[in-house]
């Protein structure tokens, strides 16, 4: 099948999939006012095979140190797939599967497989990363950017995180857990018991940003966007915790958005 635009309907809900601009959702509208902001590199796209920055580019792969291309000197970030295409495996009113292979300058070969299925009060992404040759290191993680403002009042963010990764001066987790600090942030948070994270917009729409995975970076540093971005680790976390993906266990994550009009 083509890598070609694909629009998702449910209720008065609509998404835009695009496979061929690294397998992003392109568009959320819910009864016609847009929830994501627009532009080739916004939108919500997957993070994998690493989310956020790895430190100096390089993680430790087994034995082996692996160099990443530093595309956030002098770091690496947000993985390799956002930046290929991916193929349309099927599609219907409301579902799509996504298919993408890992290849340089990735060290491994694998396949991402992402779901995007929406209902008319919901959307659910589901990620794996399987390999069916040796074991490596990976992350799965969404960053979506929701527009600070739908024509009203500026978008609040309420969550409740059990503890703060410290930032250091390189961005980076120092591996210290602080107490939750008010934003603005560019932060990681753990939340033990899932991710659950409400953007309220005053009078217009509530959608609440959910996944079992307990770690999640919220970003709201710019003047048109938020990011609420579920993930399996923390920045960082092909060196600091790093999960394997082997040809008997793959990595899968799932994150849902769910919303109601105010």
């Amino acid at each position: 099948m083509s890598d070609d635009n694909i629009t998702l309907t449910a209720g008065d809900a609509e998404v835009t999939v695009q496979p061929g601009n690294g397998g992003r959702v392109g568009g959320l509208r819910i009864g016609g006012v847009e929830v994501l902001r627009q532009g080739e590199r916004y939108g919500s796209f997957p993070m994998v095979p690493w989310c956020g920055r790895i430190r100096d580019g390089r993680f430790l792969d087994g034995a082996v140190v692996r160099q990443m291309p530093l595309n956030a000197p002098p770091h690496a970030i947000h993985g390799t797939a956002r930046d290929g295409a991916w193929r349309t495996a099927r599609t219907s009113t409301a579902e799509a599967v996504l298919t993408h292979e890992l290849v340089d300058p990735w060290p491994h070969p694998g396949r991402v497989t992402q779901v995007v299925a929406l209902a008319e009060d919901a959307l659910t992404l589901t990620m794996s990363v399987e390999t069916y040759e040796s074991s490596f290191p990976a992350q799965i993680g969404w960053h979506p950017w929701f527009n600070r403002n739908l024509g009203g009042e500026d978008v609040r963010i309420d969550f409740d995180p059990a503890w703060q990764e410290e930032r250091g001066d390189d961005h980076l987790p120092t591996g210290n857990r602080v107490e939750p600090k008010p934003g603005p942030w560019d932060d990681c948070f753990g939340m033990p018991g899932g991710v659950d994270v409400t953007l309220t917009w005053p009078g217009q729409l509530e959608l609440k940003v959910a996944s079992r995975q307990e770690w999640v970076v919220v970003y709201d540093e710019q003047e048109a966007a938020v990011c609420v971005e579920p993930q399996t680790g923390p920045p960082n976390g092909l060196n600091s915790m790093p999960r394997l993906v082997t040809p008997l266990e793959p990595l899968e994550a799932t994150t849902t958005w769910s919303w109601r009009r105010l």
